[in-house]
């Protein structure tokens, strides 16, 4: 007579609290006030003390608004840089930082006043300026660490904490000292909207519409080669307005030249290469074109200005060549670079009659009071009265734009304070060679990054590091009353008696203090004069940023000088990463970094940069509130981070779904080890069943490969890895195949509590692989996973896992031959699918499976036969074997049938043996011997077990 029993009660059902909806959004803040009141970041530094240190320096940005999608990707990669050097065994600290000081602020504050600033006195508005930037740390700090970013928030580095202040004053003084720092007039990028000038870190490139003019000059001397026209040079320029400061014309030596003359009898000197395209665009008929020479003939030509009283001489340079206007190009040394080192060789003036503004503060009636913009009319109308203008269009160009106001900027000639590249005054290195020779010691991912870099230090000009500004550090100089002179003084290092000024009260102390206050008592120019009067100018912020290594990189922060590496976009070739270089060369002789890695913008789904203006822009607070950060960090870990990653509400779609199927294979883990004690039940590597070892060992070789992608910071490949392995090698194919062991064995049968050794060891090295990835679900599932009382309160305290402590569950030879088998499955479910479709079976338990093959493979498949079945999820496999001159060697045959015999009631695997047992009717031989084993066992059946 059959025993009644409740069949469910018998089975290993699985069970877990670890949800199957994320809902990060409302989950992830919990997780975070958690971590804050268990002070983890302390926590995980404490665990580290005695590990070695790797060092992200990190780039401060400006404390301005909303943080936008391009900081999230850049904080959530510097995150990820440290959370798995830290996994790694590393003591690796994170100390945010911001760039509280200059325009940004500024423009800000102004914005605040109504343009009101004029009324508000420096050290006030600087007070603003602090104000502002203090209430955007904080907004910031909020905003990154709702990105799972962890780090030394309470005690972050701001450019505008008086300690800082007096280390970048300190490190001006530093190149003043090596003999770096000159003053100079000479042509600098200036934005006439903020009213001050700019270096080349500043300056981006737009389209901008300008007047293209073609301007001919008269010949003074010598005299034209014939007594009939004119005789003129040809220029071209798309800057009218800087013609009043024109000084010479730049022929190039080694051009040829032609005297063209038209049907009017004019004749005009140009290149050779260039007459048929100046003819074209000024519309001139040239008839003949004689004396072909060289330009060095040109050296005593003079010419008369187009609508001054000026004499304008011949000069050369090799800046002028033939990839557009005549060959010849009108020289002002007052506004461009190349025409200030031209004027510099030839002894020119540098005119530059242009006030902040961009106004012209002297000249003719026509534009006198104007802007220069302004005056391009007027101008191009004054040489129409004069007969000099040839001909005229509209363009549209590239043009430089003010990076912070976006107006098209100048270039002017003021009086500056530079850092010199190459030849100084005294001892100390040459900064551009110095610096090109350390960017070869660099590490640079992209690879692209060092030839980049080693352009933009060879081709750069010295550095503008003064600004017209309020809100920075200033510069510490003193000009004398009596003679002008500025730092002249008897004893220089009374320069440094201003900086404990700084240590204590901020570089206010500049504002609110006397210079007699500052310096020390006694203080004289050298002229004997010790009336002294501070500059007002301030330096330049990338030099402010480029100087935090110095403050930030110590032993009193826990750090260490230089950094392991540094991270930003790409445009900080241009800023940070080249001032941080330039001024760890110039005060320390290195970089200060051993390596730099770039990340590329973000765009969205149509390739388009992303803008807010565009109505295109993506920010982390929004997402977060939607898809939470850990999938904002999957989209990071998602793409190669190195090109420019795009996004789009169709692709966190996507995301979410790989998401769910990566949380899936955590959630079916922890469901079956709800009975599991790894003190208590795990089995030995030498006892665990050959597939569970094997899969440990698969395992183990991912660990491995994850590692060395994390220590080469290439996160897609480790997440792109994880991912598959979830879903591939585990969701789709091993837990498949252990559901039949996990839920019908007996609970403490050994082929239950190894296939849950493996499942468990399997997740704990997941969990721990993906958590600098998801940080919060990798963290969720921490919780739920049985541990060792040795192991962590958090997962982020936890190791990576060791890859080689699972690779050698099982050796090679076995490994190899579940490859195989691996393979043969493949094989099998292809034999699967006629039936399948036929709807001979609807399930694979419903299928019989005769496998023939001779050789080694009919060996490998005899020797595992009992465990096939359970491969390939189907109740019946019988092997044959063939032999070895029945065929190929290897070859493998596979039919497909239905199965024999009943389904059970249990398993709902078939076979011939169900209704044998008196006791179990409807159950097959397996689970009447499982039900058995759970009665020996006390009845204690895992589906009615507690937690």
């Amino acid at each position: 007579m059959a025993k009644p029993f409740d069949l469910k009660s018998t089975l290993n059902l699985p069970k877990t609290d670890f949800p199957m909806k994320a809902r990060l959004p409302e989950r992830e803040p919990e997780q975070l006030a958690a971590w804050e009141a268990m002070r983890l970041y302390d926590r995980i530094l404490e665990s580290r003390a005695r590990a070695p240190m790797f060092v992200l320096h990190d780039g401060p940005p400006y404390p301005t608004g909303e943080i936008h999608l391009g900081t999230g990707l850049n904080k959530i990669l510097k995150d990820m840089i440290v959370k798995s050097k830290t996994m790694a065994g590393f003591r690796s600290p994170y100390v945010p930082g911001w760039d509280c000081h200059g325009l940004p602020i500024e423009t800000q504050v102004e914005k605040e006043l109504g343009g009101k600033t004029s009324k508000v006195a420096p050290a006030e508005f600087r007070r603003m300026c602090r104000e502002f930037a203090a209430r955007y740390v904080e907004a910031h700090k909020r905003e990154f660490k709702r990105l799972g970013i962890f780090g030394r928030w309470d005690k972050p580095y701001l450019t505008m904490d008086p300690s800082m202040e007096a280390s970048i004053a300190g490190a001006f003084l530093d190149f003043l000292e090596k003999g770096y720092v000159y003053r100079g007039l000479k042509p600098v990028y200036w934005c006439m909207h903020d009213r001050t000038a700019l270096a080349e870190a500043e300056v981006e490139y737009d389209d901008h519409v300008s007047p293209s003019v073609w301007v001919r000059y008269p010949v003074e001397y010598p005299p034209p080669p014939s007594g009939k026209g004119g005789f003129y040079a040809i220029v071209w320029t798309t800057t009218p307005w800087t013609l009043p400061a024109s000084m010479a014309l730049a022929f190039n030596k080694n051009l040829t030249y032609v005297l063209a003359t038209d049907a009017n009898g004019n004749t005009y000197i140009l290149a050779e290469e260039l007459v048929d395209r100046v003819a074209t665009a000024t519309g001139l008929k040239f008839v003949s074109t004689v004396a072909a020479v060289q330009g060095a003939t040109f050296g005593s030509t003079r010419f008369k200005h187009p609508f001054l009283n000026r004499e304008v001489p011949a000069v050369f340079g090799d800046h002028v060549n033939l990839e557009q206007g005549s060959g010849i190009v009108h020289t002002a040394p007052g506004h461009g670079i190349e025409d200030y080192r031209a004027g510099q060789e030839y002894g020119l003036q540098v005119y530059a009659p242009i006030d902040d503004d961009g106004r012209f503060v002297e000249g003719l009636p026509e534009y006198k009071g104007k802007s220069v913009f302004e005056a391009n009319p007027f101008i191009i109308d004054l040489l129409k009265r004069n007969g000099m203008l040839l001909a005229e269009q509209k363009i549209t160009h590239s043009y430089p734009h003010c990076w912070r106001c976006h107006n098209p900027v100048i270039f002017r000639a003021t009086e500056q304070w530079f850092i010199q590249m190459d030849a100084v005054s005294n001892t100390a290195l040459p900064l551009r060679e110095t610096a090109l020779k350390q960017i070869e010691k660099v590490k640079w991912l992209p690879a692209w990054g060092r030839d980049r870099m080693h352009g933009m230090i060879a081709d750069r000009p010295d550095w503008t590091i003064s600004r017209q500004r309020f809100w920075g550090v200033p510069l510490i100089v003193f000009r004398c009353e009596g003679c002008g002179e500025r730092n002249n003084l008897t004893d220089p290092a009374a320069l440094r008696h201003v900086l404990p000024f700084f240590e204590r009260e901020g570089s206010d102390a500049w504002y609110t203090h006397t210079a007699e206050e500052l310096l020390p008592p006694g203080t004289k120019c050298a002229c004997g004069s010790a009336k002294l009067q501070k500059e007002n100018d301030i330096l330049d912020v990338w030099f402010e940023s480029g100087s935090t290594h110095l403050s930030v990189l110590t032993e009193a922060n826990g750090l260490h000088w230089p950094a392991q590496v540094y991270l930003e976009g790409p445009d900080q070739f241009r800023g940070w990463f080249q001032s941080s270089l330039l001024i760890g060369v110039g005060t320390r002789g290195r970089a200060p970094y051993e390596q730099v890695v770039t990340h590329g913008w973000t765009l969205d789904e149509k390739g388009a940069p992303m803008s807010k203006s565009l109505g295109n822009a993506m920010y982390p607070k929004e997402i977060c509130e939607k898809w939470g950060a850990d999938l904002l960090r999957v989209w990071v870990a998602s793409q190669d981070y190195t090109a420019d990653m795009r996004m789009s509400d169709a692709m966190m779609v996507q995301l979410a779904e790989a998401y769910r199927k990566i949380r899936n294979t955590f959630r079916f883990a922890l469901s079956n080890l709800f009975d599991f004690d790894p003190a208590r039940d795990s089995v030995p590597d030498a006892e665990l069943w050959e597939m569970d070892a094997w899969m440990l060992r698969r395992t183990g070789a991912l660990v491995r490969q994850c590692a060395a992608w994390y220590e080469n910071f290439e996160f897609h490949r480790a997440y792109h890895a994880i991912s598959d392995f979830c879903t591939v090698d585990l969701s789709a194919f091993y837990f498949d195949v252990l559901k039949d062991r996990l839920y019908t064995f007996a609970p403490k049968n050994i082929g239950r509590r190894s296939a849950q050794t493996a499942v468990y060891r399997i997740a704990g090295a997941l969990d721990r692989l993906i958590a600098p990835i998801l940080v919060f679900t990798a963290e969720e599932a921490w919780k739920y996973l049985p541990r060792a009382a040795s192991e962590p309160e958090s997962v982020h305290m936890a190791s990576l896992p060791a890859g080689a402590e699972l690779e050698r569950t099982i050796d090679d030879a076995r490994a190899k031959n579940w490859d195989r088998l691996l393979a043969v499955r493949e094989e099998v479910l292809k034999a699967l699918e006629p039936l399948r479709a036929a709807k001979t079976i609807s399930a694979n338990l419903e299928a019989r499976v005769t496998l023939s093959a001779s050789g080694e493979l009919g060996n490998l498949l005899e020797k595992y036969a009992k465990d096939l079945p359970a491969l390939f999820i189907v109740s019946q496999v019988e092997v044959e074997k063939i032999p070895a001159d029945g065929a190929q060697a290897g070859e493998l045959q596979v039919r497909a049938e239905r199965a024999r015999g009943a389904k059970c009631e249990r398993c709902w695997n078939y076979s011939t043996h169900v209704g044998e047992s008196a006791d179990y009717p409807t159950l097959c031989e397996r689970c009447v011997a499982a039900l058995a084993e759970i009665e020996r066992d006390g009845g204690n059946r895992a589906g009615s077990a507690a937690r």
